[in-house]
């Protein structure tokens, strides 16, 4: 039996619901509703500073190496997006499931598809590794990248998937336990891998206590041994915590209903660092330095971006369980407060990295060049972060409600007469400068189309309560 305070400060008691299992982690269909996103955002943003921290200060040491080792490093950005996109997006699929069977009752069932979606995991994560070690210097060369700084994009990269299986495992681990409504673990595991990847950094890439001086590769020698001990400590957590069960029995049922959300998720992931990939290329023909000053600035605005990441992150398991459980007003209030804290925030960034991005640039690298590009590119990006915060939460809410198709049809939108085409308009007219402001418009634009298309969307849902109700009462 679960009890839930309305707003006239009753009791009311819903006898149908199976109370929560508590090894499940926290139900969210009861409480208030900003309580709880704020909850979820401030393990998920622990862990998102964590991680987001230790990228920065992976950009501060190579940045000590030299400008070429920080456009190698820039080059790689859209593949790492874009392989944490697929991996992402898998994890999309999984929680949206789990999260609507948890909030109707059906735990045993929740159990049965995270331990399937750990096996599917593995799978895809073995299929994809192979075709980019085999791609790597073709992808590369794709992006702009030539000479000495290809081949060490491409030595970065081989030893950095290594690690991908690991990473894999644990970011979908993670996804899975917020969707439980466990909020703390992930966001403490997520601390311990960035620390380690700290740490680590500097002996492999400086040759510390007497290893040798690996540079850029041994970065990415960091990120595997960091990966892999959060691998087994996510392992070690999902037993302890009885969320799996193992059995492979209806392993293709399991793999259909995450990929139905999963799959468009991925796509819409891809499509980004596909984007990225165009634009990181436009910006290759305005040289070596614009590339490594959208490498730092680039890292430095993300550090503020999480921020939203962690809410539209943490606002997908609330609606998820809500919107299982047929709460369908906390679910429109839950965006609602989500929407109006992302505006907030993006103001805020805006402000503050006017202010601190020019220090912060010259702390990284002090090549005049580089600090100009950087500092146009704080000037003009982060002017759309609220909106970003805006457009994903409505992309986070439909994969949760089970309707991937808007997500993903408004990804490819953006991409093919959005952010590529005034891009390539941008940087005709303005050079490197068009194309930052290319981007902004495109988020502007996108993200408030998928908020009206959102609120149509929840409104046959509350429609549908209404409905529901009168035929209970007979009224």
């Amino acid at each position: 039996m679960v009890s839930e305070v309305n707003n006239n400060g009753a009791v009311s008691v819903d006898a149908n619901r199976p109370s929560p299992d508590s090894r499940m982690g926290q139900d969210l269909t009861v409480g208030p509703e900003y309580q709880q996103v704020l909850r979820l955002t401030g393990f998920m943003l622990l862990g998102f500073v964590a991680v987001m921290g230790a990228n920065l200060i992976e950009t501060l040491y190579i940045g000590k190496v030299g400008t070429q080792e920080l456009a190698a490093l820039g080059f790689t950005f859209p593949v790492v997006m874009g392989l944490q996109g697929m991996m992402m997006g898998l994890g999309i699929g999984a929680s949206s499931v789990v999260a609507r069977s948890i909030g109707s009752g059906e735990w045993r069932r929740a159990k049965v598809l995270i331990t399937h979606s750990f096996v599917l995991v593995l799978v895809f994560v073995a299929l994809v590794t192979l075709l980019m070690t085999v791609f790597l210097e073709n992808i590369f060369s794709m992006l702009g990248a030539n000479g000495e700084t290809l081949e060490m994009s491409v030595e970065y990269m081989k030893v950095w998937l290594l690690g991908v299986p690991f990473f894999a495992i644990a970011m979908v681990g993670s996804t899975l336990m917020r969707a439980a409504g466990d909020a703390v673990k992930p966001g403490y595991l997520m601390v311990v891998g960035a620390l380690l990847q700290v740490v680590l950094g500097p002996i492999f890439i400086f040759g510390f206590f007497g290893f040798s001086e690996l540079g850029l590769a041994g970065a990415a020698i960091a990120f595997v041994i960091a990966r892999t001990v959060s691998f087994l400590m996510y392992v070690y957590y999902v037993i302890k915590d009885d969320l799996v069960i193992f059995e492979i029995r209806d392993f293709w049922q399991s793999s259909r209903d995450i990929l139905h959300v999963g799959l468009p998720a991925i796509l819409s992931n891809i499509i980004a660092p596909v984007s990225m990939s165009v634009i990181t290329r436009l910006l290759a023909g305005h040289g070596t330095v614009v590339i490594a000053g959208f490498s730092v600035a680039s890292r430095i605005e993300t550090m503020f971006a999480m921020v939203m990441w962690a809410l539209s992150m943490s606002v997908a398991p609330f609606i998820g369980q809500n919107w299982g459980a047929k709460q369908f007003k906390r679910v429109s209030r839950s965006l609602r407060f989500g929407n109006w804290f992302a505006m907030g925030w993006g103001i805020f960034s805006y402000l503050s990295l006017l202010v601190l991005g020019p220090y912060v640039i010259s702390l990284v690298n002090n090549d005049p060049e580089v600090i100009e590009a950087a500092t146009v590119y704080l000037l003009i990006v982060p002017l759309g972060m609220g909106m970003m915060g805006v457009m994903s939460n409505c992309m986070s809410s439909f994969n949760a409600l089970g309707q991937p198709g808007p997500p993903f049809m408004m990804s490819v939108c953006q991409m093919l007469f959005l952010s590529i085409p005034f891009a390539i308009i941008g940087d005709h007219f303005f050079g490197y400068h068009g194309i930052f402001a290319g981007g902004v418009v495109s988020i502007l634009i996108v993200s408030v189309v998928s908020l009206v298309w959102l609120r149509k969307n929840l409104h046959a849902g509350e429609r549908q309560e209404q409905q529901e109700l009168i035929g209970a009462t007979g009224k």
